[in-house]
C-alpha cells in the first residue's frame, strides 16, 4: 500500500477551494475540486497527515471501487468484488450509507442492503464468518456513491467527522461546526500574527480554532482515527506524523486572539471549552456588549458568527439590530476589516455599510452568506472641514485623500 491511492474529502460546501489548497500545503496530488468536497492522491502516510492536518476536511474517504451499472445486480457485483477481508476483520461492526444524485434505481435502501450483503458475501466465501452491521457506532464505514451511471465504494478512513476535535465541551443551541469555523478564518485571510477578534463569540468555537491556528496544533492530536483498524495501519508512520506534528508547537506566541460576548453564561461557556483545550491562555476574554466594546489594537480581523432570527420576534429584533451594529463597527472599528457569518440574508440591507466581498457558505443545509466588510478609517463620505476642529496631520491627510 505504499503506491499512490486515490482520496476524497467532503468538505462544508463553499471551502472546496479553501480545502485544495490545503491539501497541496500538505502534500496531496492529483487536487481536483467538485461540488461538496475535493478528490485527490497520495500514499496512505498521506492519509494520516490528512486526517491529523486537516482543518477543513469533514473526513478522508479511500476509494476502493469505481465503476459503471444498471441495476442492482450490478451493484452487487462490483461491491463483491474489492478484497474486503484484506482490509479488515470481521471482528470489526460495518455501517453502509449511500448518497445518490440522478440515480435511477428506485430504492437505495434496497441497494444500501445489496452492497451490505456483498460485503459480508465475500467474508463467508473467503473466512466462513462475516462482520456484524451497527448503525450507530460502526467500527468501519463503507459509503457509496451513484451517479445516473457510476458508482464509486470508498472506506472511510476518519471515523468520527474530522471536525469533532474533542476540543469543546459546552455547546451553545446552534454551534458552528469547528472545520466551517476554520474555513471562514481562512477565507477572511488572517494568518495567526494579525489581531483576530470575535464580539459574539457564544461558545467560543472561532475562538478554539483560531488558537490552534496561532499555536500550530494539529486539529486531529488526541483523537482516535477508523484507519487504525485496517489490517494495512502503519503504526510506525502513524507515530511519525504525531510526532513531527507535536514537534511544530509554538506555545509562547504573542497574544492575538480577543473573545467577547454579553451573556455571561456564553463566556463561561468559551473559557470551560478553551481550558478543556488547554488554550485559555491563548485568548483573552471579556464580558462586553458588541454595540459599546473598544478595540483591542488599531487594526485586525473582525469574524463572527451573531445569532439570527427564526421566529417572527427574533427577526424583528435583529432588524432593529444591524443598523447600530453597523454604526458600532463605523465608529470604534476603522482601520479594521470586519467579517460576518450569517444565514441572515438581510444583513447587507439593513446593517448600512458596502459589502466588498460576499461568500457563499453552507452550514450543514442551510444556506449563509459570509460578508466582508472593508472599515474605512474616516468613513467615505465627504465632511464640511469647518465641522471637523482639531485635525491632527494623519486625520487630514486621511480626510483630502478620500475628498
Amino acid at each position: 500500500m505504499d503506491n499512490n491511492q486515490a482520496f476524497f474529502a467532503p468538505c462544508p460546501r463553499g471551502l472546496e477551494a479553501v480545502l485544495a489548497a490545503e491539501l497541496e500545503q500538505l502534500g496531496a496530488q492529483a487536487v481536483a475540486t467538485t461540488q461538496g468536497g475535493v478528490g485527490f492522491s497520495g500514499t496512505f502516510d498521506l492519509c494520516y497527515r490528512v486526517n491529523l492536518e486537516s482543518r477543513i476536511a469533514s473526513r478522508v474517504l479511500w476509494r476502493t471501487f469505481h465503476g459503471q451499472y444498471r441495476d442492482e445486480e450490478d451493484i452487487y457485483e462490483a461491491a463483491y468484488h474489492p478484497p474486503w477481508p484484506e482490509w479488515f476483520s470481521t471482528r470489526h461492526t460495518i455501517k453502509v450509507k449511500v448518497s445518490a444524485q440522478h440515480c435511477p434505481l428506485k430504492s437505495l435502501d434496497f441497494v444500501t442492503l445489496r452492497i451490505k450483503d456483498a460485503v459480508c458475501d465475500k467474508f463467508v466465501a473467503i473466512s466462513r464468518s462475516r462482520p456484524s452491521v451497527d448503525t450507530a457506532h460502526p467500527d468501519i464505514r463503507i459509503d457509496a456513491f451513484l451517479d445516473h451511471q457510476t458508482m464509486t465504494l470508498y472506506l472511510d478512513t476518519s471515523g468520527e467527522p474530522l471536525f469533532k476535535r474533542g476540543l469543546r465541551k459546552e455547546s451553545s443551541k446552534a454551534p458552528l461546526r469547528e472545520n466551517l469555523a476554520a474555513g471562514i478564518l481562512k477565507l477572511s485571510g488572517w494568518t495567526g500574527t494579525e489581531t483576530l477578534l470575535d464580539p459574539m463569540c457564544g461558545g467560543g468555537t472561532i475562538l478554539l480554532e483560531a488558537a490552534q491556528m496561532v499555536r500550530n496544533i494539529a486539529p486531529g492530536l488526541g483523537r482516535r482515527f477508523a484507519f487504525e483498524k485496517l489490517a494495512n495501519f502503519d503504526r510506525a508512520a502513524w507515530h511519525r506524523q504525531c510526532e513531527a506534528s507535536r514537534f511544530h508547537h509554538t506555545p509562547g506566541r504573542s497574544l492575538v486572539v480577543y473573545g467577547s460576548d454579553r451573556s455571561g453564561n456564553a463566556l463561561k461557556m468559551a473559557q470551560a471549552n478553551l481550558e478543556a483545550a488547554g488554550l485559555a491562555d491563548a485568548v483573552s476574554l471579556k464580558q462586553a456588549d458588541v454595540l459599546d466594546l473598544k478595540p483591542p489594537a488599531e487594526e485586525g480581523f473582525l469574524v463572527t458568527n451573531p445569532p439570527y432570527g427564526v421566529r417572527l420576534g427574533e427577526q424583528e429584533e435583529l432588524a432593529a439590530f444591524y443598523p447600530r451594529l453597523g454604526d458600532a463597527l463605523k465608529q470604534h472599528f476603522p482601520g479594521w476589516r470586519a467579517y460576518i457569518f450569517t444565514a441572515d440574508l438581510r444583513l447587507p440591507k439593513l446593517i448600512g455599510l458596502a459589502v466588498s466581498r460576499r461568500t457563499p457558505l453552507f452550514n450543514g443545509a442551510l444556506e449563509c452568506r459570509l460578508f466582508e466588510f472593508k472599515m474605512v478609517r474616516g468613513g467615505m463620505r465627504r465632511h464640511n472641514a469647518s465641522r471637523l476642529p482639531n485635525l491632527t496631520p494623519l486625520d487630514a491627510e486621511l480626510k483630502n485623500a478620500f475628498d
